[in-house]
């Protein structure tokens, strides 16, 4: 999508008004390829690390690669794509509302996925292990979309619009809150499913095999062109809506497309891993602290930043208690908030 009055295969406007560059000498392209050698890598050691820590199969005998095969390269690569999905819905919030804070947690729409997926595993009697095949994948991802497109307009409403930020990020919290206790609720009515639903609520990569990896991928593959496609859109919101309306951007449409976006993807990952705290909100702030991407650059380079830190948290969860496995969205929770702390300490008041 183009602004109106533009060249389409001319540079945009917005990105010359904004500028993309190199930030200590790294640029988009280099940070890119940095990020997708670090996943191999982590690829590589997902591998090697089974339930009892450090397993490398590589040189053992045939079980082995049935081992790797089945269980622990879907769940690497399923672990990859969910933060992939969730770095990537944290940039797109952070452009739309025009919030650096904006994310699916604070937004509602982690919870709201997490309610609609109790939901209907309860109504199923299935815990979330239990869910395999296409169509089950199917069914945990419309219900995840269902509950964060419900959550997503519920704050919206709270907050009467986008328009003050204050508002839409305390209507988020409370949101987040409600469907919290709702999911919990839910589960309460049904403790035959509630320890496996707490470990799935917790976060947790355990539950991945081929069939969520192949749905995961689906959709990374039908949000990342769509997102993409309308990032002068974003552009345009970062100089402000009047702005945005005299290039003829049409913000009404926009939105609804890119909340749409936010929820499939947010929901899909949901489904699949259950709450992942910080990812989506940390991934954008580590790709601009080192490039200077306008939202075209940065939307895939937040998607492999958010790919490679849930994938890099699951092979710390499963390595670092062996044989016990920390829940992987306690650690990211740990994590990413002291990188917040952090980062707030750094910078002025």
């Amino acid at each position: 999508m183009t602004a109106r009055g533009t060249d389409p295969g001319s540079p945009s406007p917005l990105s010359l008004s904004r500028g993309e560059g190199a930030r200590g000498g790294l640029t988009s392209g280099g940070l890119g390829l940095l990020l997708v050698a670090a996943t191999l890598l982590l690829l590589a050691l997902g591998t090697a690390v089974g339930s009892l820590g450090w397993e490398p199969l590589w040189s053992q005998a045939e079980a082995a690669s049935t081992i790797v095969w089945d269980i622990r390269l879907p769940r690497s690569l399923g672990a990859w794509l969910a933060g992939a999905l969730l770095g990537l819905a944290g940039a797109v919030a952070q452009g739309l509302f025009r919030n650096p804070l904006a994310d699916p947690y604070l937004m509602g729409s982690a919870t709201g996925a997490a309610f609609g997926v109790a939901v209907l595993l309860v109504a199923m009697g299935a815990s979330p292990g239990a869910a395999s095949g296409w169509a089950a994948q199917f069914g945990l991802a419309g219900a995840g979309f269902a509950g964060a497109v419900l959550a997503v307009l519920v704050t919206l409403g709270l907050a009467r619009g986008v328009q003050h930020t204050l508002r839409l990020l305390l209507a988020g919290v409370i949101v987040g809150v409600v469907f919290g206790a709702l999911a919990a609720l839910v589960m309460f009515w049904a403790p035959e499913v509630m320890r496996a639903m707490q470990a799935f609520l917790l976060g947790t990569t355990a539950f991945l095999g081929w069939d969520g990896t192949g749905l995961l991928a689906l959709v990374l593959a039908l949000v990342l062109p769509l997102v993409v496609a309308w990032s002068p859109a974003l552009d345009a919101l970062a100089l402000g809506e009047a702005t945005a309306l005299s290039l003829g951007i049409p913000l009404r449409s926009v939105r609804v497309l890119l909340v749409a976006g936010i929820a499939l993807a947010t929901g899909a990952a949901v489904a699949q891993v259950g709450l992942i705290a910080f990812v989506g909100l940390v991934a954008p702030h580590l790709v601009r602290a080192a490039v200077r991407p306008t939202h075209r650059g940065l939307l895939p380079l937040a998607a492999l930043s958010g790919g490679l830190l849930l994938l890099a948290a699951d092979v710390l969860s499963r390595w670092l208690l062996a044989p016990r496995e920390l829940p992987v969205g306690v650690l990211t929770a740990l994590l990413g908030g002291a990188y917040l702390l952090w980062l707030m300490h750094r910078r002025p008041p």
